[in-house]
């Protein structure tokens, strides 16, 4: 800086206040200070200044995979908003899910220097039955049942999943046979007791639970399974890649859908609409639950307040070609759901 105010023939000062696009500087003395500096190659320390003001303008996010579609939307809309608001990103991956991971990674974000962290749940901790933050530094939780500790955000699981398991009951379906996700997933937990709930309410027999690991192939697995059932006309899948692999799977059985089997996902992924047929499914806002975990992580950082709860952002459920009425051929209202091997 001093080096640029030679050059410029000013006060290290009115350096300072050009590199700070300070206002009150004559536009010839600024035009000077900036042709000096780009003579220098010089930059400003922004470092510096962060910590001289106490802010970084930066944002920790925690979180155990990007694999999943639903983390690699989160973070990806976390970051457009982070953007907005002039904040940059640092993301921190976990290896393992467990309270001393968790911990170790927001050790690291403090020597990073940053202003605030989300934490991206989706898996239940292994070595704890409760999550347990560091305290006072700003958090919001997302896809977790923390709420009753920390500002949580997340999808309206259970919500999308009602929708989903009604829009096949008023169809006609008698049941709906249902794929999870992970057992460890606080999602998939969700989205299966919701499933088993509406079934309970409409007085219908729960078929078992296929289980799944959000990918493909497991769906796939399942729905060969499910595919051998003939009273099985309904499946609820509780993500689209699953989805896609059950119906691979019924249509190399030899099952027609929507026409003998109807199936609807959770997502709404960009490529559910070109499935074959097109998906049902449930769709999830992750803009807004990025726009969500930015905005109440800077409300805590600008008012040093933390106030748990959890907000949930809706779902909506998207009508496609994978579903319709039951065949006439369907069993009477009377017969007993299959079971799955």
């Amino acid at each position: 800086m001093a080096d640029v105010a030679r050059l410029a023939g000013v006060s290290s000062q009115t350096v300072s206040r050009v590199s700070t696009g300070h206002p009150g500087v004559l536009e010839s003395t600024r035009r000077e200070v900036l042709n000096a500096m780009q003579q220098l190659g010089y930059r400003p320390n922004s470092a510096a200044r962060a910590l001289k003001r106490g802010e970084f303008r930066t944002i920790g996010v925690i979180l155990f995979t990007l694999a999943t579609t639903g983390n690699s939307r989160t973070v990806e809309a976390i970051a457009a908003h982070a953007a907005r608001e002039g904040y940059a990103i640092t993301l921190i991956p976990v290896a393992v899910p467990t309270q001393d991971e968790v911990l170790g990674a927001f050790t690291r974000l403090g020597e990073l220097a940053v202003d605030g962290i989300i934490v991206i749940m989706e898996v239940h901790l292994l070595d704890a039955a409760d999550l347990r933050l560091p305290p006072g530094v700003p958090v919001v939780v997302v896809d977790s049942d923390a709420g009753d500790r920390y500002p949580v955000v997340d999808t309206d699981q259970a919500d999308g999943a009602r929708q989903a398991v009604r829009h096949l009951l008023e169809l006609g379906h008698r049941t709906v046979w249902h794929v999870t996700g992970p057992d460890e997933s606080f999602s998939s937990a969700r989205r299966a007791q919701a499933w088993r709930a509406v079934l309970d309410e409409a007085g219908r027999a729960a078929p078992p639970c296929e289980h799944g690991d959000w990918s493909a192939g497991s769906g796939y697995r399942a729905g060969l399974r499910l595919a051998g059932l003939a009273d099985c006309t309904a499946i609820f899948v509780a993500n689209d890649q699953m989805a896609l692999g059950v119906l691979r799977a019924l249509h190399e059985a030899g099952r027609r859908v929507p026409e003998d089997v109807s199936v609807v996902g959770f997502d709404d992924i960009p490529d559910a609409g070109s499935y074959m047929p097109p998906l049902t499914t449930v769709r999830q806002d992750w803009a807004e639950v990025g726009r969500r975990c930015v905005q109440g992580l800077l409300e805590q950082i600008n008012r040093h307040t933390v106030e748990p709860g959890t907000v949930l952002v809706p779902t909506t459920l998207i009508p496609r070609a994978s579903t319709a009425p039951p065949a006439s051929t369907a069993p009477p209202a009377g017969s007993a759901p299959g079971t799955s091997s």
